[in-house]
């Protein structure tokens, strides 16, 4: 007798409810990854800094107040991820008005670009502490939660440039690496627990920091691009979601490409 396929929920009525953590949810991917949470019926919870020349807390508050309207709970305070006990009391905090966490994302991430030779020690250090080690202080903040309640998701931010670096991304390309490193072992570790770790890796996406980049930069990358075009935030954050459903439930350990095929030029 062949065994009988199990019926999969849709995604809305499965996640309905659960409570995911955004870092770096304020602006860019991570916005859009918070709305499309909300979206879908999750309770959304996301940190953010201050960054210079930028009103951060305000797009956080646009943010916060367009996820409330869709119906979900919401709860937005300032974390700094490099910051382990900034961490563990944000994740205090979301537990104490959720109950509990099931879905962790890892997307708070700086850069500063430059030739390795011209790049100052603390420079490349920001960058490390934040993407890096600041995923390992939310992961291993949460992974008891996770571990008690045998039940858990964790979606690491990586880039396509961990595997295909350009010129002057040296620290960038080396945090996103680690990323996907960790993301393998922590798999491994957390397999046991019923819990799924994996990593998206965007290429270029159409967010505020594109229009930091020259004009002939992006039209580049959009030619570069097998679809030819640039990825909204929505190309990713779906793919995101798509790895904290139950139809993604025999997947960890992995990082998706999310570029258009940029990577395969």
């Amino acid at each position: 007798m062949l065994e009988q396929p199990q019926a999969v929920a849709p995604l809305n009525g499965e996640m309905r409810g659960k409570v995911v953590m955004v870092t770096g949810g304020a602006t860019g991917l991570g916005r859009s990854v918070a709305l499309e949470f909300g979206r879908i019926g999750c309770n959304v919870a996301f940190c953010f800094v201050d960054l210079p020349g930028r009103d951060v807390r305000e797009t956080a508050l646009l943010t916060e107040t367009a996820i409330s309207a869709m119906g979900v709970g919401v709860f937005a305070d300032c974390c700094d991820v490099r910051d382990r006990a900034q961490v563990e009391r944000f994740v205090a905090l979301v537990r104490a008005k959720f109950g509990t966490i099931h879905f962790l994302v890892n997307n708070a991430g700086v850069a500063n670009d430059g030739a390795h030779w011209r790049l100052e020690a603390a420079a490349w250090q920001e960058v490390l502490d934040t993407n890096l080690t600041g995923a390992f202080h939310c992961t291993s903040t949460v992974a008891p939660i996770f571990r008690g309640q045998r039940f858990g998701k964790i979606v690491n931010v990586s880039s396509h440039l961990a595997s295909h670096p350009g010129f002057g991304v040296a620290s960038y390309a080396a945090s996103k690496a680690g990323l996907e490193g960790f993301t393998r072992a922590v798999a491994v570790e957390l397999g046991p627990s019923n819990v799924n770790v994996n990593a998206v890796a965007p290429g270029f996406i159409r967010t505020e920091r594109l229009g930091l980049l020259p004009p002939e930069v992006i039209d580049k990358a959009r030619k570069s691009s097998v679809l030819g075009r640039i990825a909204e935030p929505e190309d990713v954050a779906r793919v995101i979601t798509f790895l904290c459903s139950e139809a993604a439930r025999h997947v960890t350990g992995q990082t998706i490409v999310v570029d258009g095929g940029l990577s395969l030029e």
